[in-house]
């Protein structure tokens, strides 16, 4: 088992009252995304209440942004929050583990590690593969290009006309 890094998504907020719920929606996205399902209710409460933490240090006056990642690395999910002010470490969900790191003036790191289950190692997790796929006026336009049938740009046609309109009075 490695420690490394296999996949991480991250998500930057207001830190308001909002953030918990948007928090908790990445979090449960992401695991789905993932296809740890069964770790999606559990990681979603863990990702609340830390998102709850930060936003109840946070100035209201003066909110500033928090960074919500969720990361597996070796045979564990993380998730962190990264926050201006700094935060009192939750209680670790059971088998997992809890902490606050300080980064530096005005950066402090509020993280949570669960284990990923049956003993899972981050490199054996699923992860979504995704194509790019046009959009279909992109796919529209890119056929009637490719077919001869596109018109050309006026502007395009425009700058080409003045180009050789002014080479003809420069002889």
């Amino acid at each position: 088992m490695t420690d490394r890094t296999e996949q991480m998504d991250d998500l930057q907020l207001v830190a308001l009252p909002s953030a918990v719920g948007c928090t908790e929606m990445f979090v449960r996205f992401s695991l789905t995304e993932w296809k740890l399902r069964s770790m999606r209710d559990d990681a979603g409460a863990v990702a609340a209440d830390l998102a709850r933490a930060v936003v109840a240090a946070a100035d209201p006056d003066q909110p500033g942004i928090i960074t919500a990642r969720v990361r597996l690395s070796g045979g564990n999910l993380v998730i962190e929050l990264e926050s201006a002010r700094p935060v009192q470490a939750p209680t670790a969900p059971p088998g997992g583990r809890s902490g606050v790191d300080d980064l530096g003036p005005g950066r402090h790191m509020l993280w949570t590690m669960m284990p990923l289950p049956g003993g899972m190692d981050a490199g054996a997790v699923p992860l979504p593969r995704r194509q790019r796929k046009p959009s279909p006026e992109a796919a529209r336009l890119a056929a009637e290009e490719a077919a001869g049938t596109h018109p050309p740009d006026p502007d395009v046609l425009g700058r080409i006309l003045y180009g050789l309109n002014s080479s003809k009075h420069q002889k």
